[in-house]
């Protein structure tokens, strides 16, 4: 983990990005039997449970908008992983692909924003834990905090570009939790 946060709030809810940093990243993943858990996400979901915090994800799924899967895919493979997870408190997708310009698919923050209505929390006592820059930037525009938790497909600028990042999943989320802290 890197930097020391600054101004300390209560975190509500910590949604989380699904291909990279819930499950493994699957390319336009239609098929739950495909699903397998990141290290260490069961006990990261188990211990945001565990301590009354809302969970959510939130992803960009644009295989749909692609035409290589349907909105039926995703649910089913979202399922799945929620099985495995133990049941997360709401999913929210963008199905457009990035040309469509909408203001669901992160980095925009429609994602984060409906998560958070859905979990009846605000954006900004939210804590967005994703894999790539579009999920922190997500989180930034939305009002939230955003950890990077990099794995082979982030991009080194990046890692340096922000400065609160986790080596895996749940050491992020121990993180948020025993600082309950915030930029």
């Amino acid at each position: 983990m890197n930097g020391d946060p600054a101004v300390s709030r209560q975190v509500s809810a910590v949604l989380f990005d699904r291909d990279g940093t819930l499950v493994e990243d699957v390319p336009y993943n239609g098929d739950p039997g495909l699903v397998t858990l990141m290290p260490g996400a069961r006990e990261a979901a188990d211990l945001l449970r565990a301590e009354g915090v809302a969970t959510g994800v939130v992803s960009n799924q644009s295989g749909i908008g692609r035409g290589l899967l349907r909105e039926h895919d995703v649910l089913r493979v979202n399922r799945r992983a929620d099985e495995l997870l133990g049941t997360l408190g709401t999913w929210v997708f963008c199905p457009h692909t990035p040309q469509a310009d909408c203001a669901c698919r992160k980095p925009r923050p429609g994602l984060v924003v409906e998560a958070a209505r859905r979990l009846g929390v605000r954006p900004e006592a939210c804590v967005v834990i994703g894999d790539i820059q579009a999920d922190v930037l997500a989180a930034r525009a939305a009002g939230a905090w955003g950890v990077l938790v990099p794995n082979a497909a982030t991009l080194r600028s990046e890692v340096e570009a922000e400065r609160w990042t986790a080596p895996d999943v749940l050491t992020a989320v121990r993180m948020v939790l025993d600082g309950q802290e915030s930029p």
